[in-house]
């Protein structure tokens, strides 16, 4: 069934590409968006919860018309492929395919959507496995075997073993100026691991970014009680700079970090100030890539929320490799072709504008190439940079038949 289409963008809507970001949660149509797992309600967690404990996923499609969507769940492996060795009675009690009941229209928005939520557990769905989900919603149940219109991915944690680690600025390839490197320790916890190698699989990621995530590193140093990276040069990262960030609560007042609002057509459109790479540090208290959707009443966000068009602005000669994107966890922190942001010899900057729901966001420029994102001449690297650290550790024993998340910490500097 093909999705309606109730509003014409002022730039085209382009998807994000799928090889990059298959482990993501992203909008696959362009009537789907601000697709959000939320954590025991706090919208500003990682998609990591423990086993039992609330997940949300919400999500907005650009009409007030009822569209049945469904949602199927998925189990996936510690590399987000399909588990294909268990059985969905396996990971999940209860039915899988059900409709999306919990829907609302917007309320006095010059963009007409509705936002839709579920969350787990459910009257209906009990997830059972800690580990990687993936759930698929589709437009309505006969196009099931079609491409979905979203994919939300989140994982369920059983602490079985603890991870301690630090975030150093004296680093394996200079002391206290433009990297960080991380060491850390998995203590099993009593839990049998006969190979550590074969057994374990390991995610370490910056501000939550795929791009730069350094997965399955052996570790140099065994223990029988546990493990430890110590000194490895591939878990050292650019130290970046803190996130930018702006705030629209009223969209006929200039928020935070905007320089003006417009009414242009049909839509509001706001214009941030222009931002340049540093040439020193500077703290700016963020919330390393997050957002939140908000507005003045700071009730019924997910409905009384405007869409409107934020252009973006980066002053700078233009780069000689790559291209340069607006990122932020809105859109994964991945080269999302809708922030990719084009130069303007005229004005020396290069520009981009995305469509966004009103609220708080944080943002960075990036300069791409060959996939991986760098912030050495869009933003500048320092040490003092305030970063989060994610550590995800999963355990397949011998002979198991899935990989179960059994460790889980966010380290800071």
């Amino acid at each position: 069934m093909k999705m309606r289409k109730s509003l014409a963008f002022g730039i085209a809507f382009l998807l994000l590409s799928l090889h990059a970001v298959a482990q993501q949660t992203r909008s696959l149509s362009e009537q789907i968006r601000t697709v959000q797992v939320i954590v025991n309600d706090d919208p500003l967690l990682p998609p990591v919860a423990k086993l039992g404990d609330r997940v949300e996923i919400g999500f907005d499609e650009l009409s007030h018309e009822y569209i049945r969507f469904i949602y199927k769940v998925e189990f996936c492996n510690a590399d987000w492929s399909p588990a294909t060795e268990i059985f969905e009675s396996d990971y999940m009690e209860g039915f899988n395919g059900l409709p999306i009941e919990d829907y609302e229209t917007s309320f006095n928005t010059t963009v007409l959507y509705t936002h839709y939520r579920f969350a787990f557990p459910n009257e209906d769905v009990r997830l059972l496995l800690p580990g990687n989900y993936r759930v698929k919603v589709y437009s309505d149940e006969r196009d099931a075997d079609e491409e979905p219109v979203l994919e939300a991915c989140f994982s369920l944690l059983q602490p079985c073993m603890s991870i301690a680690g630090e975030v150093l600025t004296n680093t394996d390839i200079d002391f206290q100026q433009r990297h960080h490197q991380i060491s850390y320790s998995v203590n099993f916890g009593g839990q049998r691991v006969v190979d550590p190698a074969r057994e374990l699989r390991t995610v370490v990621m910056q501000n939550r970014r795929w791009d730069t995530a350094v997965v399955n590193l052996p570790p140099n140093i065994q223990r029988a009680t546990g493990v430890e990276w110590n000194h490895r040069r591939d878990l050292i990262f650019d130290a970046g700079s803190e996130f930018h960030k702006f705030e629209i609560l009223d969209v006929r007042l200039n928020g935070m970090n905007v320089d003006r609002m417009a009414w242009i057509g049909e839509q509001y459109h706001a214009t941030l100030f222009s931002n340049a790479p540093q040439r020193n540090y500077t703290y700016d208290s963020d919330v390393n890539g997050g957002y939140v959707i908000r507005h003045t009443g700071d009730e019924e966000n997910d409905t009384h929320c405007e869409y409107l068009f934020v252009h973006f602005l980066l002053q700078r000669p233009q780069l000689l490799e790559g291209d340069v994107y607006v990122c932020g966890l809105w859109d994964n922190g991945s080269p999302n072709p809708e922030c990719k942001m084009t130069y303007d010899e005229k004005t020396g900057m290069y520009e981009c504008g995305v469509f966004l729901k009103q609220g708080y966001y944080n943002y960075q420029f990036r300069q791409f190439v060959d996939g991986v994102g760098r912030t050495a001449l869009t933003e500048g690297d320092f040490y003092q940079t305030k970063n989060e650290y994610l550590i995800l550790v999963y355990h397949r024993p011998q002979g198991a038949r899935f990989d179960a998340l059994v460790g889980y910490v966010i380290l800071k500097n």
